[in-house]
């Protein structure tokens, strides 16, 4: 039934901000596209939620471009999530870690709620993330390794949050090496596997 997809679709995004805010407030260092996000809202003067909106959008323009499908998951991927981060932020109720020992333990369960938000809005099958999305498209049209793309996207927005002034540091080693391999534990726990997924798109990649 496609209400039970909207309700996983909806779930995943709820647990996907309060992963990014769980390993934001870990206070260890940020994950490359937190790190590019957070550098960016110190520079406009915005807020991280108002960033991650805008260069959702932006890279869903790119995506476009490169002939990428996008789907209602895609969209909602960047508005639910941006509006949610800060709405979590400003309540203060996930506190900030003053101790590299909290500050693990928020890491990595930080980690595992991203991993089984994944599982859960990409399950939904409405299509994935704008960040996601730009993976696969740059992987197809260059027509290089899926892992070498990755990391080449995550180390030019890590090297530009960087440069913006972000907090790098062993969380960001952490989440860099950590985020993968919990993915893939976490999907093959719950069976998922994501080329049995068909998404719905309202634009479809051109063939």
């Amino acid at each position: 039934m496609k209400i039970i997809r909207y309700i996983r679709l909806t779930v995943g995004l709820v647990l996907f901000a309060l992963g990014i805010v769980f390993t934001v407030n870990a206070n260890l260092g940020l994950a490359p596209w937190d790190a590019f996000h957070v550098g960016l809202s110190q520079s406009l003067n915005l807020t991280f939620g108002q960033v991650s909106i805008i260069v959702g959008l932006t890279v869903v323009i790119i995506n476009y471009n490169l002939r990428e499908s996008i789907g209602i998951g895609t969209v909602t991927n960047i508005f639910v999530i941006g509006i949610l981060v800060d709405f979590i932020f400003d309540s203060q109720f996930i506190p900030i870690s003053n101790n590299t020992f909290s500050g693990i333990i928020m890491l990595f369960f930080g980690m595992f709620l991203v991993a089984f938000a994944s599982y859960c809005y990409i399950g939904s099958g409405f299509g994935t993330g704008p960040r996601d999305g730009l993976m696969v498209a740059l992987t197809r049209n260059l027509q290089k390794p899926i892992g070498l793309v990755r990391g080449g996207i995550e180390l030019t927005v890590l090297a530009l949050g960087f440069l913006l002034g972000a907090k790098v540091g062993i969380g960001t080693l952490i989440l860099g090496f950590g985020i993968g391999p919990i993915v893939g534990w976490t999907f093959k726990v719950l069976h998922f596997d994501v080329e049995d997924i068909k998404h719905d798109a309202f634009i479809q990649k051109a063939a």
